[in-house]
């Protein structure tokens, strides 16, 4: 049986900023996963992540994904590579909406630089994207931009084996035990034993903490790559990523890149998933009739089949913010789960918070708004309208 300081269960996003933090403060530390390090079979994947600041969400999310910013630039200097494209952000909706409300409502309480552009204007700034009406309002925020998903796994894995952790994939995580001073994990062939437990285990979270009973779905998202007609849709000719809100709901894409061409999907929505093993893969005809739809309505130049397509996993939380905190009976276990398809992007923030809350059982960063209780409680978030 072999003993470490820290072990991680999980590494995708949120895993491998988390073994990284922790191998950077020289704890000797073990990340495992059952599939290979930047794998498909999760949420990590999908070629790009859409980065942002004016957090429609909330504007509590703000202050972390500030400090998300400044982890992935630290990420970027270390691997002597670029992973965060700021291309910006065209976001496009209703204005008493969920979107352009929330967008609006983080700008102005943190005075971050965004730029209302109307909807005749769209079109003629960025050709290839349209507003639905002139009912609509479009906001585009310079500093936002994608991330090189599985790239962004790898470069964090890679800095943290170079830093001493160790990482090991293939072995799924069957149980784990707790007690005041130690953990013991077992797998489908080892037990390992360590001082303290992270779990970041995704769509697989839900089972590895059944006794927390926070009622966590994992729903299959499908992911479509289009060819473009034309230069529109390309980032060094000006092409944002976008977001729409719309009456069918929100879709959003991430300008051309190679191989595939743009990328499109819908965030809202999605088919619940009973185990993340068995997910649907394959192209199912009813899965791109909605982005089609979206496509031809918004998208002038996007046309005929898609090139590519990919299935991901939204974990969602019942409020579908993150539940990010210590285990309640455990001091020694703590956990980062329903992320809700939009916790990617804070991937340094809540790796460096993880590794605080293991190893000094407290962290400076504002993460008290995604503590558990709230589910034990009336939900802080239930009157959106109270905090904005």
């Amino acid at each position: 049986m072999t003993q470490f300081d820290v072990i991680v269960v999980g590494m995708g996003g949120v895993g491998s900023a988390t073994l990284y933090q922790l191998a950077r403060r020289g704890v000797k530390a073990l990340a495992i996963d059952p599939f290979p390090i930047a794998h498909d079979r999760g949420s990590s994947h999908g070629q790009t992540r859409i980065i942002r600041q004016a957090y429609f969400e909330h504007p509590d999310y703000v202050p972390l994904v500030l400090a998300a910013y400044r982890g992935w630039a630290e990420l970027e200097a270390r691997r002597r590579r670029k992973l965060l494209h700021q291309v910006g952000l065209l976001q496009v909706g209703p204005p008493a909406g969920e979107v352009i409300a929330g967008v609006l409502a983080s700008a102005r309480r943190h005075r971050l630089p965004i730029e209302e552009v109307a909807p005749e204007a769209i079109a003629a700034r960025w050709p290839g994207l349209a507003a639905p009406d002139r009912s609509h309002l479009g906001v585009f925020e310079p500093a936002a931009g994608y991330l090189e998903v599985e790239n962004c796994v790898r470069a964090y894995v890679e800095e943290a084996l170079m830093l001493g952790a160790a990482a090991l994939t293939g072995e799924s995580v069957l149980s784990w035990h707790a007690t005041t001073d130690q953990v013991r994990v077992v797998t489908e062939s080892s037990r390992f034993t360590a001082s303290r437990l992270i779990i970041t285990a995704g769509a697989w979270a839900g089972q590895l903490l059944t006794d927390l009973r926070i009622p966590l779905t994992v729903l299959r998202k499908p992911l479509f790559w289009y060819r473009p007609q034309g230069s529109q849709y390309e980032a060094q000719r000006g092409c944002p990523c976008f977001l729409y809100e719309t009456a069918a709901g929100e879709f959003y894409g991430v300008p051309s890149l190679e191989p595939w061409g743009v990328k499109i999907a819908e965030h809202t929505g999605g088919e619940r998933v009973d185990d993340p093993l068995l997910v649907d893969r394959d192209l199912r005809a009813t899965d791109q009739q909605r982005v089609d739809a979206f496509v031809r309505e918004h998208l002038s130049h996007l046309q005929g089949q898609p090139a590519h397509h990919a299935v991901c996993l939204y974990t969602v939380s019942p409020d579908r913010h993150f539940v990010i905190d210590r285990h309640p009976e455990h001091g020694n276990v703590c956990y980062a789960a329903g992320l809700s398809g939009h916790g990617f992007k804070f991937a340094p923030a809540l790796g460096q918070a993880l590794a605080d809350l293991a190893l000094d059982g407290a962290t400076e960063l504002p993460i008290g708004f995604l503590g558990a209780e709230r589910f034990r409680s009336v939900s802080k978030f239930a009157d959106r309208a109270a905090t904005q």
